[in-house]
């Protein structure tokens, strides 16, 4: 994370509102089918909400019916990071924001080809840039 990305826990509740902190900086999820972009055809790329890195484009998005926005591949995979999640009883691979750290969501291993992945995000942790 860079020197411009560090900021303390009263500084992130400040800049986001409480769903997106409790999203992004304290690895809470949203509802399925409740969020902005789990349905929307839109073009354009998404971006972090917390620090506004680019990470994925809406020419990878898909329906996965999951009622999250998801996506089979980011737009360069030193975008996100990747960590083992063990919470809730399962083991799953969580999605972190590459240059704030923030909590986007999940990948998973049954999306389309051609990468075969299922990037399971958070509306709540992306804003999206019209192109």
């Amino acid at each position: 994370m860079s020197e411009a990305q560090r900021k303390s826990e009263e500084e992130w509740r400040q800049l986001l509102t409480a769903d997106q902190y409790h999203v992004c900086r304290q690895g809470g999820t949203e509802r399925a089918f409740t969020g902005e972009y789990w349905d929307c055809k839109n073009d354009g790329i998404y971006r972090c909400v917390c620090c506004r890195n680019k990470l994925f484009s809406s020419e990878t998005k898909f329906d996965s019916g999951t009622g999250w926005p998801s996506f089979h591949t980011p737009l360069a995979l030193d975008r996100v990071t990747e960590s083992e999640d063990v919470a809730m009883g399962m083991r799953r691979v969580e999605i972190r924001c590459g240059a704030c750290d923030a909590h986007l969501g999940h990948v998973f291993d049954d999306g389309p080809e051609p990468a075969g992945k299922r990037y399971c995000m958070n509306s709540v942790a992306l804003s999206l840039d019209s192109e």
